[in-house]
């Protein structure tokens, strides 16, 4: 419980309220919490994956009709607390001014609350970005929550809060860190400071995970992947996502596909109409991965490892769908991060086979 040591300090005796998940493994670290702070004015914690509108109405209304004034937020979860609690943070209990000025682009008068995020997860970037990700399922639609006042005050990174997370969480979560790593290499915005963090996230991300696969109490495993989760974060939060995450964004909302493996399963995809466009990424590449030839396939065998479908296929999502899907991605705004171009994506995939006998 070293995460709560220093969590009295930051929080300094302000009044604050709890957002956090309703499952059992978190019982000890609310308590640990509530030992070092001293009681939350208000818990909240019917938090969902993936923050619907529905979900972020009810809490707001929660917290509005609960009549207690906090000076903070604490957010202890994983990435879908940490949205939420920007989303409460960022609100002051209106739910609908926060939403019409997520569509409208509008201003709020007033400034977001702070918090501080004590991520349970190793891979989403929520606590060192200032993003949160909204979803309408009554529309079909991702929203964007993006303020440069709902940065985390302060983030606690400690792999030991991950240790209950099953194995398929665990997978997800990393392979969103991945994802995440990947993207900042071939971007627009990178810099030789996001690819350096890339470089040693991708690393630790992809020798972390199959150690996690074998044995989960590896907590030589946890801190590597916790480190990589967090240099993943110090890279993306700078130059953004890329094709890879708008391919991903319908993939979760029409098909129910984990977020994490719906933006990993077409990196070798993605890496194929990177490579060769900008010598900088190539450069990255290829201290990842070797030789570019083989790094694409290389990447798909490893992601077949783990268990992540090579295919849309495999995800029951229709050819036509999939082609709608990444031309889409392509011309939205993640996709204009890109340095590649559609025409040089493999619509019908890399297959799950390694044709550099390292897979």
């Amino acid at each position: 419980k070293d995460a709560f040591r220093e969590i009295s300090a930051l929080t300094r005796a302000r009044p604050y309220v709890l957002v956090t998940h309703p499952d059992a493994a978190m019982k000890p670290w609310i308590e640990a919490l509530r030992a070092s702070c001293g009681a939350p004015l208000l818990t909240i914690d019917g938090i969902e994956p993936n923050p619907t509108l529905d979900m972020l109405a009810r809490i707001t209304a929660q917290l509005a009709d609960s009549g207690v004034s906090p000076e903070m937020f604490v957010a202890l979860g994983g990435g879908s607390v940490i949205d939420s609690t920007k989303f409460l943070a960022a609100s002051g209990g209106r739910f609908h001014d926060l939403l019409q000025a997520i569509e409208t682009g509008a201003p709020l008068s007033e400034q977001s609350l702070p918090f501080v995020a004590i991520p349970t997860t190793a891979g989403t970037g929520s606590d060192l970005t200032k993003w949160a990700t909204i979803w309408d399922t009554v529309g079909g639609r991702k929203l964007s929550l993006e303020r440069e006042d709902i940065y985390a005050e302060a983030t606690i990174i400690d792999p030991m809060l991950t240790t209950s997370l099953p194995w398929p969480v665990t997978l997800a979560s990393g392979l969103d860190a991945l994802s995440h790593a990947l993207e900042s290499i071939w971007n627009i915005h990178a810099s030789p400071i996001t690819r350096d963090f890339a470089i040693r996230a991708t690393t630790d991300i992809m020798n972390a995970l199959p150690r996690l696969r074998d044995n989960l109490s590896d907590m030589g495993a946890r801190s590597q992947l916790a480190r990589g989760a967090l240099r993943a974060g110090l890279a993306f939060s700078n130059t953004r996502t890329a094709v890879a995450h708008n391919i991903s964004y319908p993939i979760t909302l029409h098909h129910g596909v984990p977020h994490g493996i719906a933006c990993s399963f077409c990196l070798p995809d993605v890496m194929i109409a990177a490579i060769g466009v900008d010598s900088d990424c190539d450069a990255a590449l290829e201290e990842i991965f070797g030789d570019l030839g083989d790094a694409p396939f290389w990447l798909r065998a490893f992601l077949t490892g783990l268990g992540v479908p090579a295919t849309p296929h495999a995800l029951d999502i229709p050819r036509d769908s999939w082609r709608r899907y990444v031309e889409a991605a392509f011309a939205g705004p993640r996709g204009r991060n890109f340095i590649g171009s559609a025409d040089r994506f493999p619509y019908a995939g890399i297959q799950p086979v390694s044709q550099c006998g390292r897979g």
